[in-house]
């Protein structure tokens, strides 16, 4: 019996059950017209958007001498997108177009079909149409991906050796930094490609008939199946090419104990990445005899191959081998790699040069060896950056809308000796203008700058406990000399200003208040900073950029105008040298008659085999980064860092200088290579620029963190980790206490023969509290900057921990009924504890702490240094002035120079200075008196406080004559006297009588 073979019929013919085919939409007449309008009207808007956006980022960079930086990026970014995008346009057209091309002539009658005749009616007559946007959409898409990715293209094409080789390949690390990198993108890219075409080609046969599912006859014709099977195999031989690059992405492997090849890696995922990069070759020549076979056996039998070959030797055989050779005996296996780990992490962190020296510190040190050791006190540093901004701001603000908000230790020549200094700018703060005065004119034209510096020596304050400025006022006026003040460019100056006049016009902005006259000194801005906006194409420009229409109809506006904006150090730095990260905490310096900023540059990478791959985000944070007081960093992992470039910003021009503070680093090589001319030798930095160095906080966390661990040499002990440290916790903090910050002092080591600036931290062991090191690095510019010295603590010591001391000076009676006092004399702002500052002194370890106090939590009152507890062994000393604490603290300690003893860890002198302890090391008993006047001064507080929620003004001025008289008499009783008579108040700050007055909005 025979059955009569399929008609086969050309496309839209026969008389088979067809359907009409889909009606053609149709548009009233005005519609095409109306679209075509709408569509160019979004290309003219995208068009100047564009333009805007690329022109004013030009004449900016232009404005600060970096034009080819941003020439570079962009002509870099625009070849990418082209090439890639082109490239991926080309493909995409070409495969669908040759699926199209191959479409069978004939094709047996169907459903299928026939549903499908009714699609093809619909694309046919739209055919180069929706082909060509196809393949616009990928290629945009494409493009701009490969345009994102500028930063790879560049470090692959102007790599630099490192000349240094990984431990396992032999390969020099620039491979893995900048080579390797490159290599995943474009296989990546070429996969994606792949991918794309062969599902766009696989669309295209089926709906032209070269694939068929429910059609009589052949279900693949000849032309598709050929068409797919080169995709497949391009795309397979990609998958091979992936086996072998797979094999150096072990360098960052993280199966083992650390980072970097594992015994497991080496041998087992790599012989097996090999034979898996073969099996996918001999997969891809199936792909190829499928050309010349019929159906699809051969590839399916290659795709099992393939997966199959993964799950067992890629994934099931390392898999026995980690569990059955290597956890038995893990220490063993692993501890040439953990080797391997460690000496490439501390090289890529720059931890090659650390020196650690075992201390033992003396428990009862001679008294005369305290003292001689203490007697200066030029390295205390009593005065905390993280809390004085508001007693800076109170006494130096002037204005309302000047603020002080960010606080530096820096060092400076005071009476001809380097001592550490507090110092801040007067930045402008346009959140301060009153609302009255807060117009365009005034914020933009008027109100455009900061004016002054204010400096006070770090271990100094007055008799009130106020800082001791060196530098101070308006104008300026100190031991400093003269420089330029006006700060038109610094850490909070986000809005833009129009600046610059023709000469002889009168001066518009502001710079401060004078006697006589209209009581204001107005400034014209000459330092040539800013782009000019004198024509009126160039102020439209700026208006579609800001957002603003005055700046294109405002009369203040001048043929000489400028406009300043991208005013923050951080950001100037970081546009010029886009391959910088900017170290979070920015300072300002009195440089050659110039206040100039200085910001630390970061080169890194995460691409050292064997390194530690970290989050830089999460090493340096702490406490200054949770209070905001300095720039947390961003969440990136790193696995390579240097301090390679010193910049500074002029806070008056704006201008930016970078210099090659690292030039040996081979990262910074590949970008100066990139933007050649943009980075200056380090030898072009003036001598008063280099006395202004420091060591960034920042590299300092990133290394404290990886050294509390890679302190360990011994693989064996590193595995086994009970030699760890932690970086503690900062007990002046409320829960949940953040990490202790590292803090910059002078101090001398053991091994050094002079004090020098430095920045310090301490460890404490893994899982205890009590000390296990101290670390310095020196960051006085020399041969010695950057040597980093390790104190490292016997294990057995006992010496406490920050948090122990600081649980001492709380617990201790006298200190705890002290501060009582000055907590209800302070009020709800209380007492607050300063740094707690850790130096190595007279063979053993000196702890300090100020302790601030606020009178009041009212808008005008502000910390002021009122004691300090110092401790040394289980002694601790307890005064108003450092001096006086370390007296107490010899006391305690035995009292007569040349003998030491011990005593109760309790023992701390009272407020005249004399011993609280008594002979028998108990401590002092709390007489009644003095417990029943603080129990009095609690009550008249809480009363008045009551009173004043109630309205009651009658009330809360009795409650406050009952206070005064308790807290009499509970000075009276302990014997604190005058030593808290100096406590602030909102009076005693120049602002507070002041702050109300404003210039007019313009002259």
């Amino acid at each position: 019996m025979t059955f009569p073979r399929p008609e086969r019929r050309p496309y839209g013919s026969g008389d088979g059950p067809t359907r009409p085919p889909f009606p053609r939409p149709q548009f009233p007449r005005w519609g095409k017209p109306l679209l075509i309008t709408i569509a160019v009207l979004i290309a003219f808007i995208i068009a100047v958007a564009l333009f805007v956006s690329i022109d004013t980022e030009k004449q900016w960079f232009n404005s600060v001498g970096y034009g080819k930086v941003f020439t570079t990026q962009i002509w870099i970014r625009i070849l990418l997108f082209l090439g890639f995008g082109l490239f991926m346009a080309g493909a995409t057209f070409g495969n669908v177009y040759l699926a199209y091309r191959l479409r069978p002539s004939f094709r047996a009658s169907s459903i299928e079909q026939l549903l499908l005749d009714r699609y093809r009616t619909v694309i046919e007559p739209r055919r180069r149409l929706l082909f060509g946007a196809l393949a616009a959409l990928f290629g945009l898409i494409f493009g701009l991906a490969a345009s994102g990715k500028w930063r790879t293209w560049m470090m692959w094409s102007h790599a630099t050796s490192f000349g240094h080789k990984d431990p396992q390949f032999h390969r020099d690390v620039s491979y893995f930094a900048f080579i390797y990198p490159f290599q995943r993108f474009i296989l990546g890219y070429v996969m994606a490609l792949v991918v794309v075409c062969t599902l766009l080609s696989l669309v295209t046969h089926y709906a032209f008939g070269g694939v068929a599912f429910r059609t009589p006859g052949e279900r693949v014709t000849r032309g598709a199946r050929t068409h797919l099977a080169l995709l497949l195999f391009v795309f397979v031989v990609c998958k091979a090419i992936a086996y072998y690059l797979d094999r150096f992405g072990l360098a960052f492997s993280s199966r083992g104990v650390v980072q970097g090849p594992s015994y497991t890696d080496v041998h087992a995922v790599l012989p097996a990445k090999e034979i898996l990069a073969v099996i996918a070759l001999l997969c891809a020549g199936l792909f190829i005899a499928t050309i010349f076979r019929t159906g699809w056996l051969l590839p399916a039998v290659s795709f099992g191959l393939l997966v199959f070959s993964a799950i067992i030797i890629g994934g099931i055989y390392p898999l026995i081998v980690q569990n059955f050779q290597v956890k038995p005996s893990e220490a063993d296996k692993e501890a040439p790699y953990i080797q391997r780990n460690i000496t490439e992490t501390r090289y890529a962190y720059d931890l090659t040069k650390v020196q650690v020296k075992a201390y033992e510190p003396a428990a009862n040190p001679a008294a005369s060896d305290i003292t001689n050791s203490t007697a200066t006190g030029a390295g205390v540093r009593l005065l905390d950056n993280s809390v004085l901004p508001t007693t800076y701001n109170q006494l130096q603000q002037f204005r309302n809308f000047y603020s002080i908000e960010n606080l530096d230790v820096d060092r400076y020549v005071l009476n001809g000796q380097e001592q550490d200094a507090v110092v801040a700018v007067r930045e402008l703060n346009l959140q301060g203008v009153p609302a009255t005065q807060k117009t365009w004119i005034n914020e933009h034209l008027v109100y455009t700058h900061g004016y002054g510096f204010v400096a006070a020596p770090g271990n100094g304050v007055d008799a009130d406990g106020r800082p001791s400025f060196v530098e101070q006022n308006i104008p300026v006026a100190g031991a400093l000399g003269t420089f330029e003040p006006r700060v038109y460019f610094g850490e909070n100056e986000t809005a833009f200003s129009i600046v610059g006049a023709p000469s002889g016009a009168s001066a518009r902005e502001y710079d401060f208040p004078v006697n006589g006259g209209n009581g204001q000194q107005y400034n014209t801005y000459d330092g040539g900073g800013g782009v000019p906006i004198g024509s009126t194409f160039r102020q439209l420009e700026f208006a579609l950029r800001f957002g603003d229409k005055n700046l294109l109809l405002s009369d203040g506006i001048n043929s000489s105008s400028r406009i300043l904006y991208n005013r923050n150090p951080r950001t100037r730095v970081a546009k010029v040298a886009p391959y910088l990260t900017l170290d979070g905490d920015p300072y300002a310096a009195v440089v050659d008659g110039r206040l100039t900023w200085i910001v630390d540059g970061y080169t890194t990478s995460d691409g050292f085999p064997y390194a530690q791959r970290e989050n830089l985000g999460s090493l340096t944070k702490d406490t200054n980064t949770a209070k905001a007081l300095t720039q947390a960093q961003a969440s990136s992992q790193i696995n390579y860092l240097r301090n390679s470039v010193k910049a500074t910003v002029d806070a008056y021009t704006g201008a930016v200088t970078l210099y090659a503070w690292d030039p040996n680093d081979p990262v910074l090589k590949t970008w100066m290579k990139v933007f050649p001319g943009t980075v200056q030798p380090q030898s072009k930095m003036s001598a008063q620029l280099l006395a202004h160095v420091r060591y960034p906080a920042d590299m300092f966390k990133v290394q404290r963190n990886l050294l509390a661990s890679y302190h360990v040499e011994d693989p064996r002990a590193f595995y086994g980790q009970q030699d760890f440290w932690l970086v503690p916790l900062d007990p002046t903090q409320n829960t949940p206490q953040p990490p202790q910050p590292p803090y910059y002092l002078t101090l001398q080591m053991p091994d050094q023969t002079k004090p020098t600036f430095s920045l310090t931290t301490t460890f404490v062991p893994r899982g205890r509290v009590n000390l296990a090191a101290f670390m310095a690095v020196d960051s006085d510019p020399g041969p010695d900057y950057g040597t980093i010295r390790v104190l490292q603590l016997p294990r057995s010591s006992t010496v406490s921990g920050p948090g122990q001391v600081q649980n001492q000076f709380e617990a201790d009676p006298t200190v705890q009924t002290t501060l009582n006092i000055l907590r209800v004399q302070g009020g709800a702002a209380g007492v607050t504890y300063g740094n707690l500052l850790t130096l190595p002194v007279a063979g053993g370890l000196l702890y300090v702490e100020p302790v601030y106090v606020k009178a009041s939590a009212g808008q005008g009152s502000y910390p002021l240094l009122q004691k300090v507890l110092v401790s040394y062994g289980d002694k601790i000393g307890f005064q108003n002035t450092y001096a006086g604490a370390i007296a107490s603290l010899v006391s305690a300690a035995g009292g007569s120079p040349g003998q030491g003893s011990s005593g109760n860890p309790s023992a701390s002198p009272s407020a005249s200075g004399s011993p609280s302890a008594s002979a028998s090391g108990s401590p002092p008993p709390v007489s009644s008196a003095l417990a029943q006047a603080i129990a009095d001064a609690q009550k008249a507080y809480s009363d008045g406080q009551d009173a004043l929620k109630r309205g009651d003004f009658a009330a809360y001025g009795l409650a406050q004559q009952r206070l005064a008289n308790a807290l009499a008499a509970a000075a009276a009783a302990s014997g604190v006297g005058g030593s808290t008579s100096a406590s602030p108040s909102s009076s005693a700050s120049p602002s507070a009588a002041s702050a109300s007055v404003s210039p007019s909005p313009s002259p």
